[in-house]
Order: structure tokens, then C-alpha cells, then sequence
């Protein structure tokens, strides 16, 4: 599926949207370059499970949990020192916690991903405008 954006908040209307369709244990893998709109769209998703709390990027916490009607695990993985520190702090553990990780730089832990995993790109079409591509 891909999506036009015309705004930020049309990307967050995005992520709002894919929420209404994401279970328990869903991994949503972000991808695309700095300032496109990965948390945007995150805090869409966060809207759509009903997360009240302000969505933040988790740069230099790894990883920010809000709680809705499904707890949403969201992860930065930026300045991650590679994939045995993801697997230090237990992150193959975060989907069987019943809610939904949200993995911003998802590129950067391609193999520590589930081949089950949403694959959004977002990429940047000039000024506000973004193409979304839901995988």
C-alpha cells in the first residue's frame, strides 16, 4: 500500500490508520532518513491504541512504553551498538508482552526483525509532502 502525505500531520493520520489493524505482538518496522516522519507516524499508532501520554523519540533511551488499550513499545534504534545490545536488553521479548513495538531505524537490526513484521518507508517528496509504503 502507499500512501501520499501532504503534512505531518497527514503521516500521523497514516500511523493512526494502521493502528486500527495491528494486534497484540505486532512489530512495525520504520525505515527511512532522518526527519522524514518516523515519529510522526508513530504517534499516530499511538492514537490509534489509544495512548493519552506525549509520544517522544526514544534516542537516548532505546525505548519509550506508553500504555492503551494495547501497551505500545517504542524503540530507537540509532545509536543501538548493534544487534547483540538489542538482544542484551531482551527485545525478542517485547511482542509476547501484548502490545505493539514500533521500531524506528528498523534497517539498522534488519535480521533481529520478525518476517512477520509491517515494513513502513517513509521518504521524503519535497517540502512536507512523504510517500508512505505499507509492507
Amino acid at each position: 500500500m502507499v500512501i501520499y502525505s501532504g503534512s505531518e500531520a497527514d503521516t500521523e493520520n497514516a500511523g493512526f490508520e494502521l493502528a486500527q489493524n495491528l494486534a497484540a505482538g505486532a512489530v512495525v518496522a520504520l525505515y527511512g532518513g532522518l526527519g522524514v516522519g518516523k515519529t510522526a507516524f508513530t504517534r499516530g499508532i499511538a492514537r490509534g491504541l489509544g495512548v493519552r501520554s506525549r509520544v517522544t523519540s526514544p534516542t537516548f533511551n532505546i525505548v519509550n512504553e506508553y500504555d492503551g488499550r494495547l501497551p505500545l513499545f517504542h524503540f530507537d534504534m540509532y545509536r543501538i551498538g548493534g544487534e547483540d545490545e538489542l538482544f542484551g536488553i531482551g527485545f525478542e521479548e517485547y511482542p509476547e508482552r501484548g502490545g505493539v513495538v514500533c521500531v524506528e531505524w528498523g534497517g539498522l537490526v534488519e535480521s533481529a526483525l520478525p518476517g512477520n513484521a509491517v515494513r513502513v518507508t517513509i521518504e521524503s517528496a519535497g517540502d512536507d509532502a512523504r510517500v508512505i509504503t505499507i509492507q
